[in-house]
């Protein structure tokens, strides 16, 4: 017999409750990139997820101010590369504000062209390329939705983000 169920706050959410509360998700990270004529666009994202398979669809939310959000919609495409557990520079790279854009692509994080003509991380644990499906306003966040044209997988771990911190798995395991 177990005792009684621990009592669950009433408290009204704040957006310092909210923040708390989601840093106990754990997440993937990737990053998101497109390219306007020779301008690469590139966001450190953690809010990425498959959507659908048919049609082949994916999603990921980019602050509504940032300038990828313009960019995608006038490129008409984008590339999700989801990092392995040694691309956190890459990570933290493209999460500093104004980092992400360049004229004529990164020299310091090697890139590759998509068949849409999207750029993509090298060496990425996974990679989605895709079309520009439609975008949904999401409050502050702009929700990308792409229709995926290409994607595959690589070799490694996944890089994760939990509690405000790039993490890695444990190479324990649970039951041994």
């Amino acid at each position: 017999m177990s005792g009684p169920a621990p009592a669950v706050s009433t408290a009204q959410a704040t957006e310092e409750a909210f923040r708390a509360a989601s840093r106990g998700w754990t997440t993937g990270v990737a990053v998101v990139t497109t390219r306007v004529d020779e301008e690469v666009f590139a966001k450190t994202v953690s809010s990425f997820s498959t959507l659908s398979l048919d049609p082949l669809l994916v999603t990921v939310a980019v602050s509504r101010h940032s300038p990828l959000v313009a960019a995608a919609r006038a490129s008409g495409r984008f590339g999700l590369s989801v990092l392995t557990d040694g691309q956190s520079a890459v990570a933290r790279r493209f999460a500093t504000p104004g980092a992400g854009r360049a004229l004529g692509g990164f020299t310091t994080v090697p890139m590759r062209t998509a068949v849409t003509g999207a750029p993509l991380v090298d060496d990425a644990l996974a990679w989605f390329d895709c079309r520009l499906h439609g975008t949904l306003p999401g409050g502050d966040h702009t929700i990308l939705v792409g229709r995926v044209a290409a994607a595959d997988r690589g070799d490694g771990d996944p890089l994760l983000y939990h509690d405000g911190r790039y993490r890695v798995i444990d190479p324990k395991p649970l039951n041994p």
